[in-house]
């Protein structure tokens, strides 16, 4: 059973591999066709991977649909009726009067262009061109999974299922409570799912301005995939000129970071000890500023996070903010197109201590993949101003929380990275991490020490290799996007350039947003919610603590 898990990790490996160079490929050709000849290689690895978060993408009779919500979440709202999808730079669309539409779970402008194309800005990097390729090509998998049920018959007659669904959809009238059903019951012939899933469904989807998406989504992948095989009108994704000139050069990173520095040096920050911390916008703001801010005695400060999480809470925390922008709080709002805002924080005003050697906090909200290199490559580069100036910066301690998939435990637990192996290279990065498992005792959370694999994507992750990761001598314990990517850039900035001083500390923490290997614990199945503050604020808590050396 060993050899024959070994075996299938190493075929899902080589899948991984395909689709990886696949990819490149495809984006260093300019355009291709998904479900054309040119697009048949990373279809067919993407089907012997079968990713975990895509469920039964394998199962030709079940249309999938936790993944598809998954990826809609991450793709802008109406590509599913666009068969041409351009993936660009910023070219200026910005400021045009097309709508900017932004997925609610990915930070990436997106414009309809008309009613067949929609422009994707691509400003993080390789990391993004996968992430969109690889959900593009699930959805266009699963809308395929329809064109067996859509036609019967030896004739290859349109059924009385998708007939009445196209009616539907495409009438101007609202669609009833009992035609809903009814749409409900034709769906489950055609997608391969029950009634109650198919309801799950829809009432996850829906929104305000339009109740029925669900339908409209099912009807527009079929419509397009009916088109390809009838008509040879097949879907199309294009990458542009100024794309292809750019990704690898950190361009919006190169700016991001410029623009900080810029910041430090106009406040007379950029000669003070600096502390990097790789986190959200909120948690480090609330553990620095709520409790005073809101007058709150209580001892369990936990409490008040959790109250401060709370979507019916924006009044306090709205008072935390103005009060932390009288106490050294600086908010820079990114607009280089990296999509990473950042807080710079003069603890002077909280520790009382002279300006001059208070710890100067630069707080950067998540990196995406190979972005984190990126970003903090050129953040650790000396401000050049002028012709001939130059200054480094003071950097004691990088500081990286995030959210990944575990291994080991279960939503909400704790992971404390010794090393971080990027998948499919040589490249391994040891470090001495000052986080330890002695930091989060005091609250009974679960916490697991050992090594962490920097995924490409992690939609692009099966058991097969998680398995062979987690119980081989790897001895990993769970799978994120960026911390290998950081560790270069630090290590390359310390130890080769010397941008930095070789004793800068670091730290990087992790809370389990998911357990790739439980069915009911995969990205798809939704998010932590309330659950993910505990962590997330025992984290922070432990950072802060450290720099401030308490």
């Amino acid at each position: 059973m060993e050899r024959q898990e070994r075996i299938l990790a190493q075929k899902s490996k080589r899948a991984i591999e395909t689709m990886y160079i696949t990819m490149l490929h495809l984006f260093n050709r300019g355009d291709y066709k998904p479900m054309g000849s040119t697009g048949l290689s990373l279809r067919n690895a993407l089907l012997e991977l079968q990713p975990e978060i895509y469920g039964s993408i394998a199962d030709p009779k079940k249309f999938e649909l936790q993944g598809l919500l998954y990826v809609l979440d991450r793709l802008p709202e109406g590509i599913e009726t666009c068969r041409f999808i351009n993936l660009t730079a910023t070219e200026g669309l910005s400021e045009t009067s097309f709508k900017k539409i932004v997925p609610p779970k990915r930070r990436r402008n997106c414009y309809r262009i008309d009613n067949e194309q929609m422009n994707i800005e691509i400003t993080r990097g390789r990391s993004d061109i996968y992430d969109v390729l690889t959900h593009l090509t699930f959805i266009y998998l699963e809308s395929h999974k329809l064109l067996n049920r859509m036609f019967v018959g030896y004739k290859n007659e349109i059924s009385h299922e998708w007939d009445k669904l196209e009616e539907l959809v495409l009438s101007e009238q609202e669609i009833s409570s009992e035609n809903r059903e009814l749409l409900f019951v034709y769906l489950s012939n055609l997608l391969g799912r029950s009634f109650d899933e198919l309801n799950r469904a829809y009432v996850q989807l829906a929104t305000n301005q339009d109740p029925d998406r669900f339908f409209h989504i099912i009807y527009w992948l079929g419509n397009l995939a009916a088109k390809e095989k009838l008509n040879n009108e097949f879907r199309l994704i294009r990458f542009s000129d100024m794309l292809a000139d750019q990704v690898g050069k950190h361009v919006y990173g190169n700016i991001w970071a410029k623009t900080i520095k810029k910041v430090l040096n106009d406040q007379n920050m950029l000669d003070r000890p600096i502390h990097i911390i790789s986190s959200n916008m909120h948690s480090v703001l609330n553990v620095l500023y709520a409790k005073d801010a809101l007058n709150y005695q209580d001892k369990d400060v936990f409490s008040l996070y959790e109250k401060l999480s709370d979507s019916n809470m924006q009044q306090e925390r709205s008072k935390v903010l103005a009060y932390a922008l009288e106490k050294g709080l600086i908010e820079v709002d990114d607009t280089s197109g990296a999509n990473i805002d950042v807080q710079i924080i003069d603890t002077s005003f909280i520790t009382q201590e002279e300006k001059a050697t208070a710890p100067v906090l630069v707080v950067m909200d998540y990196a995406f993949g190979e972005q984190a290199f990126e970003t903090m490559d050129e953040l650790l580069k000396p401000y050049n101003y002028g012709k001939e100036n130059s200054r480094k910066l003071d950097v004691r301690s990088i500081s990286i929380m995030g959210k990944a998939g575990i291994l080991c435990g279960q939503k909400g637990d704790i992971m404390i990275p010794t090393a971080h192996i990027l998948e499919g290279t040589a490249d391994n990065y040891f470090f001495i991490n000052e986080l330890s498992e002695n930091d989060f005792k005091e609250l009974n959370l679960s916490t697991f020490t050992g090594n962490m694999i920097t995924v490409l994507g992690t939609s692009l992750q099966n058991k097969f290799i998680l398995n062979y990761f987690k119980n081989t001598t790897w001895n990993s314990v769970g799978l994120e996007m960026e911390g290998a990517h950081y560790q270069k850039a630090i290590q390359i900035a310390s130890q080769i350039r010397n941008h930095i001083s070789k004793d800068v500390k670091v730290r990087y923490a992790y809370y389990a947003s998911d357990n790739p290997l439980h069915s009911g614990s995969t990205l798809a199945s939704g998010g932590l919610g309330m659950k993910g503050v505990v962590p997330t604020y025992a984290i922070t808590e432990a950072i802060i603590g450290q720099i401030f050396n308490r």
